[in-house]
């Protein structure tokens, strides 16, 4: 599900590229470090969102290391890394826990549970440091689940949940910034809950599978399109809200990036399927 928060990499300086790029390098050695390499496959986009947005507000004293990489071995790297860079590696090993057990038991992909094997004692490890993300995760895990064997057909519930779920991952401390971030991460959850059903529409209606998008296609199907960019609209602009209430400088114009045209980048290439598709 996860993967849709990125940056537009064409409308950044080179400066914050590269400060990006070593958030990302250091999240993935954070994930080599603490859960092993095998891990590192589990690094996403979101989570280097997580980690930008708290350092920025919480301005963590961040340790800087340059390293060559193996998978670009031409260019030596710069990566950043903090306390909260270990947090979202840890959220990041459980969120993609739950997704391989949820693969295993929708396709009975052995590959995908015998990793979920691999990294389950990282997830109990984790659920004992983090028992607040990790007992909202679980939870969110179970009614999905309950959700998805009655054919939930309301889209604002189905995405709600995603939201509540990311809501409390974002909340990294139960202090002053809590319910705010909680807010942020809330209609972030939702924006990637409905940009994964679009995405994903089309071959959940091949397979008959469960999608609460297909409802509202057949019940709107002149403006589907439109009521669709609509709600994930919705859900940015109160991101982008939530995100300006926040005493954020340190990095404020890469999550800016993000939030105002980042986001869309993979909206974008759906599109640009479709018409290749339809000129097929």
């Amino acid at each position: 599900m996860f993967g849709y928060i990125n940056v537009n990499s064409q409308e950044l300086s080179k400066e914050n590229k590269e400060i990006y790029q070593s958030y990302y390098c250091g999240l993935c050695h954070s994930l080599r470090d603490h859960y092993g390499t095998k891990c590192r496959i589990l690094l996403n986009y979101d989570m280097t969102f997580l980690v930008v947005l708290l350092t920025g507000l919480y301005e963590a004293n961040t340790d800087s290391r340059d390293f060559t990489c193996a998978l670009h071995p031409i260019k030596r790297r710069t990566s950043f890394s903090n306390e909260i860079t270990d947090y979202a590696a840890a959220m990041n090993v459980a969120l993609a826990y739950h997704n391989l057990m949820d693969d295993w038991r929708d396709d009975h992909s052995v590959p995908k549970k015998a990793f979920a094997d691999l990294i389950e004692k990282y997830y109990k490890e984790i659920a004992d440091h983090y028992p607040r993300q990790i007992t909202t995760i679980e939870a969110y895990v179970k009614r999905q689940s309950e959700l998805e064997q009655q054919h939930e057909t309301n889209i604002d519930v189905v995405a709600g949940l995603t939201g509540e779920m990311l809501g409390e991952i974002f909340a990294w401390k139960q202090d002053e910034w809590y319910e705010e971030l909680k807010t942020l991460g809330f209609y972030m959850g939702k924006f990637i809950y409905l940009m994964d059903a679009y995405e994903d529409l089309d071959r959940d209606e091949k397979k008959d599978s469960f999608n609460p998008l297909r409802s509202l296609k057949k019940e709107h199907v002149n403006d589907f399109e439109v009521i669709c960019k609509l709600m994930m609209t919705s859900m940015i602009s109160e991101c982008a809200k939530s995100f300006e209430r926040l005493p954020i400088l340190l990095h404020a114009e890469i999550l800016r990036n993000i939030l105002y045209s980042g986001v869309w980048s993979k909206y974008e290439y759906i599109q640009l399927k479709k018409k290749q598709k339809e000129k097929a």
